[in-house]
C-alpha cells in the first residue's frame, strides 16, 4: 500500500486488440489494483481528479484504466497530451503500458476465437490490424512499459506483470540480465539486445559442446578470443553509465539480453559475467537463460559458420 503523501499511481493499458488486455487488468485486479476497462474519455478527468480525501483506502490504490480503440472518442495523440497536463497539475504519477502483438498471431488468435476485430467489421482482420496499428502508434511511443506478447501465453503474461507491476513503492529499479539463441527467435521485451556471434564459438570444439556458458572451461575458451575482453569490457562500461541514468528517470524495469546463437554458450557465458559486474557496481540483477535447456544441435549453430571462419554447411 502506498504512502497517502506519494503521489497515487495510474497505469493506462492499453494496445493492440488481441495482445492480452483484459488478461492484464484481470491481473492487476488480483494484485488489489482497482481497475477500470474502457472508460469513455469523457469521463478519464472526473475519474482522475476525484478528490482523494473522500476515500482513503481507494486513494491508496494503483489504477489501471484500460484504454483502446473502440474507446468512445478515443485519439491517441489527444491522450498523450492529456496525460501529460493531469501530471503537471496534479500529484499523480501517470504511466503507460502497452501491448503488443505481431499482426500473424494476432490473425490467429481473432481466427481461432472467431472474433471481429474491432476495426475489421466489414473487411478482413488483417486490414483491421493495420489500421489500428496506426491510430495505436502515438501511445506506443510514448509507453514506459512495452510488453510483445507474440510469442507469450496468459500465464506468461500475468508473469510478466506480476514481476514487473508488484514492486512496492521506493523499491529499487528492476534489472535483468538474460541470454538468448538467435536460431530460436530474438528475445522479446529487452530494452538492449548485444549480438555475441562475433566471439569463438565453443559448440564447434568436441569437449566442450555439451557443456554450457556456466561451465568454466566454456568461459575460458571464449576469453581466448583477441575480441573479448576489450569487447564486453565496453558493454558492462556502457551499461554501468546507462543504468543509473535510466533509474533517475523512474524507469523501474530493465531487461538486457545478450543472444548468440543457440542460446547456450557465448551469450550465457556474457550474461553472468555482465551480471556479476553490475553486482560489484550496486545493482542487483536477476539472470535468466531463454534457451540454455535446448540441446545443442550442429543444424541450429551451423549458420554461425564453425567457430574458425569457415561457413557451415
Amino acid at each position: 500500500m502506498t504512502d497517502r503523501n506519494e503521489p497515487q499511481r495510474i497505469l493506462l493499458v492499453t494496445g493492440m486488440s488481441g495482445a492480452g488486455k483484459s488478461t492484464a487488468l484481470h491481473t492487476f485486479e488480483d494484485m488489489g489494483w482497482e481497475t477500470v476497462d474502457n472508460l469513455p474519455l469523457s469521463l478519464f478527468d472526473q475519474l482522475l481528479e476525484s478528490p482523494r480525501s473522500l476515500d482513503r483506502q481507494a486513494a491508496n490504490r494503483s489504477i489501471a484504466i484500460g484504454i483502446d480503440s473502440r474507446t468512445r472518442g478515443f485519439d491517441a495523440g489527444a491522450i498523450v497530451e492529456r496525460i501529460k497536463t493531469l501530471e503537471s497539475d496534479h500529484d499523480f504519477r501517470i504511466e503507460t503500458l502497452f501491448l503488443d502483438c505481431n499482426a500473424a498471431e494476432l490473425e490467429r488468435r481473432f481466427s481461432e476465437t472467431r472474433r471481429r476485430h474491432p476495426q475489421a467489421q466489414d473487411r478482413p482482420a488483417a486490414q483491421g490490424i493495420l489500421i489500428e496499428r496506426d491510430m495505436m502508434m502515438p501511445l506506443r511511443r510514448w509507453a514506459e512499459h512495452v510488453i510483445d506478447t507474440s510469442d507469450s501465453s496468459a500465464n506468461d503474461l500475468r508473469v510478466e506483470l506480476r514481476n514487473r507491476f508488484s514492486r512496492q513503492a521506493g523499491q529499487e529499479m528492476t534489472v535483468t540480465i538474460a541470454s538468448f539463441g538467435f536460431a530460436r527467435g530474438i528475445l522479446r521485451n529487452a530494452d538492449m539486445v548485444f549480438d555475441m556471434r562475433f566471439l569463438r564459438n565453443p559448440h564447434w570444439d568436441e569437449t566442450l559442446r555439451p557443456m554450457t556458458g556456466k561451465d568454466e572451461a566454456v568461459g575460458d575458451y571464449i576469453a581466448e578470443d583477441p575480441a573479448y575482453e576489450d569487447a564486453v569490457g565496453r558493454m558492462e562500461e556502457l551499461l554501468v553509465t546507462l543504468l543509473p541514468r535510466y533509474r533517475a528517470e523512474g524507469k523501474a524495469y530493465v531487461t538486457i539480453a545478450f543472444g548468440c546463437t543457440g542460446g547456450r554458450h557465448r551469450s550465457v557465458h556474457v550474461a553472468e559475467r555482465v551480471a556479476q559486474r553490475l553486482r560489484d557496481s550496486g545493482f542487483s540483477p536477476t539472470v535468466a537463460h531463454r534457451d540454455l535447456a535446448h540441446p545443442s544441435l550442429d543444424t541450429i549453430e551451423r549458420t554461425a559458420g564453425d567457430g574458425n571462419g569457415n561457413a557451415g554447411g
